[in-house]
């Protein structure tokens, strides 16, 4: 059985709600702020043989941390600009790779994501 190297993401935030809001603007998510465990935290993504994660009350890392790259529902330049009209801010042209294309980008607290458009 072969294993995903990443198991899950965890993305600290200092406004959940308005985290929750961004994230499902840009990424289509639908997540919901879930209070049954001893944090609150908005799942998105992941099933059994899928990769996923999660935002939590935290402090992000203050040059933005580690780059979780999150596939984007439809075209690179629409997610771009639902990023920007959301509140985040686009940091870099975009970047062609084998796999499809990306642009490196920052939510609202600041932290690094990649804004992922795999090729058909």
């Amino acid at each position: 059985m072969t294993k995903n190297a990443v198991v899950w993401t965890e993305i600290p935030v200092t406004d959940m709600e308005k985290s929750v809001a961004f994230y499902n603007e840009v990424f289509e998510f639908g997540a919901t702020i879930d209070n049954s465990g001893p944090n609150p935290m908005a799942m998105f993504g992941g099933t059994e043989n899928a990769v996923g994660g999660h935002l939590y009350p935290g402090k992000p890392a203050p040059d933005g941390g580690n780059t979780v790259h999150l596939n984007v529902p439809d075209g690179l330049e629409a997610a771009m600009k639902r990023c920007e009209t959301a509140g985040g801010q686009i940091v870099s042209p975009i970047v062609t790779i084998p796999p499809g294309r990306f642009a490196y980008a920052k939510d609202l607290d600041g932290n690094s994501l990649g804004l992922f458009e795999a090729t058909s």
